[in-house]
């Protein structure tokens, strides 16, 4: 994983709303998840693949990263959706409810050359984590907090103890396999207050960023799953404090009573990388 890439904000939308895809364009949002699956009713299923492939094709999403979930391949729509998104002008498929590698197969089968985001949502999916992160072609988790809290029978909102298993297990899984995970989404989008709790919960637990149901969102999770001006000067004075002690033939450095190891370089310098990455978004 390029840990300067940034996936802050996720943000649903409709694939069969063609408005909405439209004012994407403007958005101030690291990437879009166009869904072909919840957000859009039966019958409505043909007409959004043609209303997001057009769009898509007509361009204008600049650095978002276009990522278009599809419904599972064992319901009515599944393989239709794979087929029509081998000729979208997209970056990665996302599978829903994520189970097994062998799902993970099936679906770069049908569409080879697209990298795979899998939807952790489910008792047998959070439990295989590590196996479907592993897959080859996955490059990604998006954490389906809401399907996984109905599927377990715990409550929702709060502190999310009750998820946090399910949570952690995915991260570790993640990590593990070096792909991007980022976090459920908030229900209440006019609970900011709600909102920004939970974002920092996510962002404190190591999470990329948050997946977002409403625009109104984006501006909150930006700034949060962003460095914050004190750890860029933390990391810069870690990384000088290290590279003084190297100059001196020491292995550890001492910054403000602590100690610095070449780990707490690493760190730091990802830090400035996602730094410089949201300095280079904000100023695109």
């Amino acid at each position: 994983m390029d840990l300067a890439t940034l996936y802050r904000s996720v943000l649903y939308i409709p694939g069969s709303k063609e408005r909405a895809l439209g004012k994407a364009r403007g958005l101030n949002v690291d990437a879009i998840i166009f869904d072909l699956e919840d957000a859009v009713a039966p019958d409505e299923k043909a007409a959004a693949r043609s209303t997001l492939a057009a769009e898509l094709a007509a361009g204008g999403y600049g650095h978002r990263k276009r990522i278009v979930r599809i419904n599972g391949l064992d319901t009515d729509w599944g393989e239709d959706d794979a087929r029509a998104v081998a000729g979208m002008a997209c970056d990665a498929v996302l599978l829903p409810k994520a189970e097994s590698a062998a799902q993970i197969e099936a679906l770069a089968n049908m569409l080879p050359e697209l990298p795979v985001w899998c939807m952790l949502e489910t008792a047998r999916g959070v439990l295989n984590a590590l196996d479907i992160a592993d897959a080859a072609p996955v490059e990604g988790f998006v954490m389906g907090t809401n399907d996984l809290a109905k599927e377990i029978g715990c409550a929702t909102g709060g502190d999310r103890m009750p998820l946090m298993t399910g949570l952690q297990t995915c991260l570790m899984a993640a990590r593990a396999a070096g792909i991007v995970i980022v976090d459920g989404v908030y229900n209440a989008f006019r609970d900011e207050d709600g909102f920004r709790a939970e974002c920092e919960q996510g962002n404190l637990l190591g999470m990329d960023g948050k997946t977002l149901i409403h625009p109104a969102q984006i501006d909150i999770a930006n700034g949060i799953f962003a460095p914050t001006s004190e750890q860029v000067d933390l990391a810069r004075r870690q990384i000088e404090a290290f590279e003084a002690a190297e100059a001196r033939g020491e292995g550890v450095a001492v910054l403000d009573g602590r100690i610095v190891e070449n780990l707490h370089v690493v760190t730091a310098r990802s830090v400035l990388a996602r730094a410089d990455a949201v300095r280079e978004r904000d100023n695109a």
